[in-house]
């Protein structure tokens, strides 16, 4: 069984040197560094140190902040840790996964992040709810709203095409033409096609 090392700082300017020496003595025959910030999600020495543990191995590290930049995130790596058949071992809180007390306390880790993203799941449905019984919906607002629907159909009804209106109004056409078409029944003499693409005219 080998014990490899993950350390990680911040910045350029954060000292390493007390992880590693913490790694060396708990027998880390190898480190992995990285430099850079927790939320940041490119890592190559964690990739590298995943992809040289096998199986048996153990992935120490100094924090368990050091590791992951998030619950899910270390829930994913401690994964992809036992799909290899390795473990992980964090020295400042003291968990071995190894071990049948630092697997149940990954179990409850996992169970937690689960019940935070049902949380979330809940939290976002009653606010969708709670926002169309006041009469809004969820989503991107339209981009022809009411007010320049009716200034485009004035425009229509003075003898400007669509495609004159919407660039008028500074919106898309094909925007435009959805907005007009399903709310107002099209003469059919009114369609006329210009190499190839409908173009509406509503007569006065």
């Amino acid at each position: 069984m080998a014990r490899i090392g993950y350390a990680r700082v911040s910045t350029l300017e954060q000292e390493m040197a007390l992880q590693l020496d913490a790694l060396r003595a708990a027998g880390c025959e190898r480190i992995f560094e990285d430099r850079a910030s927790g939320a940041k999600t490119d890592r190559p020495g964690l990739a590298q140190a995943l992809a040289f543990v096998r199986e048996g191995d153990v992935l120490v590290t100094w924090k368990l902040d050091r590791l992951a930049r998030s619950l899910p995130h270390l829930i994913e790596t401690v994964n992809q840790l036992e799909k290899s058949g390795a473990g992980l071992r964090s020295l400042t809180e003291a968990i071995d996964t190894t071990t049948p007390g630092g697997r149940l306390i990954f179990h409850v880790f996992g169970a937690l992040a689960q019940f935070e993203r049902d949380l979330f799941r809940e939290r976002t449905c009653a606010g969708l709810s709670a926002a169309a019984a006041r009469g809004r919906r969820g989503g991107r607002k339209p981009v022809v709203t009411a007010e320049k629907l009716i200034r485009a159909k004035a425009l229509i009804a003075k003898g400007l095409t669509v495609r004159e209106a919407a660039s008028r109004l500074k919106i898309g056409k094909t925007a435009l033409y959805d907005a007009l078409i399903p709310k107002t029944t099209i003469p059919k003499e009114a369609k006329t096609k210009v190499h190839g693409v409908s173009k509406v005219t509503y007569r006065k």
